[in-house]
């Protein structure tokens, strides 16, 4: 037997100086394997020939045996390790070479054939960002629909937490999320409803120590909170920084909605409202009670003014004011201007 595996070493060998391929000296090997079965098997016993590579058939059958279950297991292996790359293959990662994903070029089409959006307009949304004041009752369908319409990067920054009694008209919420930071709850919701948009939650108060380094990162604030101490210092950081303020409020059955960006030669939310008043005079939705779907109307019309904004589409209410009467039906737009000596924006200067 040592004669034979001498001369296979001798036979790869050759192979491999010559550098023919694995498969070829394998098949060498193997041819010399059947001429020494041949051997074993036709030539007597005692046969100097058959001495020489053995003596015996038994055992080349056994090691032939081996061979051949080593050289099964390796090609199932090979089989399997194929299956694996090609589930793998599938399950990658498609590399975008576009702006857009082919799922999400589906998702966004009903905008993407709207000549005033389009594929410009929607790749704007896409790039852009928005901070979201409030989770709440108009913070919630606004923050809806902003994941939906793909707007790029929300943040939302608020302090509270889901109660029973925010489920009534705050819809992003959900009963089993009561107890939760609104934030979060809500971050939930619009990555469920599209994983392609960034959430960032700020689950705090806005206070002045942080509100300018917080909206210098957006390109636009929308104002859903219900107090004016809040509503007055988003309004100063949004002049400040230059950005516009999308600001929407609610009263019972009523709900307003108005772009505020002097940098446009638009009124600021002071110019309109100098002083906070009495509040015995504005009572918030806990005193004075609100419809459920109202925030739904109001909210989604701030969002449809971000999504203007954003991608350039139509004419924003800057310097103009919806209000909505729910009880009645009825709407009407007033025009509204800047006050020249304004204590936030009197000395802005108008951009362009």
């Amino acid at each position: 037997m040592l004669l034979v595996f001498l001369l296979a070493g001798v036979l790869w060998g050759i192979g491999a100086m010559m550098k023919t391929p694995h498969s070829a000296r394998w098949l060498m090997i193997g041819l010399l394997y059947v001429v020494v079965l041949a051997i074993q098997v036709a030539l007597p016993e005692g046969n100097a020939l058959r001495m020489a590579t053995g003596e015996s058939p038994a055992l080349w059958l056994i090691l032939g045996g081996f061979a051949l279950i080593a050289l099964g297991y390796r090609t199932v292996l090979r089989k399997l390790r194929g299956r694996a790359q090609e589930e793998e293959a599938k399950t990658a990662p498609v590399i975008q070479e576009g702006p857009f994903s082919d799922t999400e070029l589906n998702r966004y089409a009903r905008h993407i054939v709207l000549r005033e959006v389009g594929g410009v307009g929607q790749k704007r949304l896409k790039d852009g960002k928005v901070l979201v004041v409030g989770a709440g009752g108009l913070g919630a369908p606004v923050l809806q629909y902003l994941a939906a319409a793909g707007v790029g990067t929300i943040g939302v920054i608020d302090d509270d937490r889901v109660e029973n009694a925010n489920l009534q008209r705050q819809t992003i919420h959900t009963d089993d999320r009561i107890g939760m930071p609104k934030v979060f709850s809500a971050k939930a919701a619009m990555e469920a409803q599209n994983p392609f948009v960034t959430v960032r939650p700020y689950h705090r108060r806005l206070t002045d120590d942080i509100v300018d380094d917080l909206v210098v990162e957006y390109d636009l604030i929308i104002d859903g909170t219900d107090n004016f101490d809040t509503r007055y210092r988003v309004n100063a950081a949004a002049v400040r920084a230059g950005i516009p303020l999308i600001s929407g409020a609610l009263t019972q059955w009523e709900g307003q909605v108005s772009v505020f960006d002097p940098a446009q030669n638009a009124p600021c939310y002071r110019c309109i409202f100098p002083e906070a008043p009495a509040p015995e005079l504005a009572p918030n939705c806990a005193e004075a009670g609100v419809i459920g779907p109202l925030p739904g109307v109001v909210g989604s019309m701030m969002a449809v003014e971000a999504v203007k904004l954003l991608s350039g589409a139509g004419t924003p209410l800057r310097g103009e004011m919806v209000i909505y009467d729910a009880l009645y039906g009825e709407s009407r737009k007033i025009t509204l201007a800047r006050r020249p000596d304004c204590e936030t924006c009197g000395k802005q200067v108008v951009a362009g």
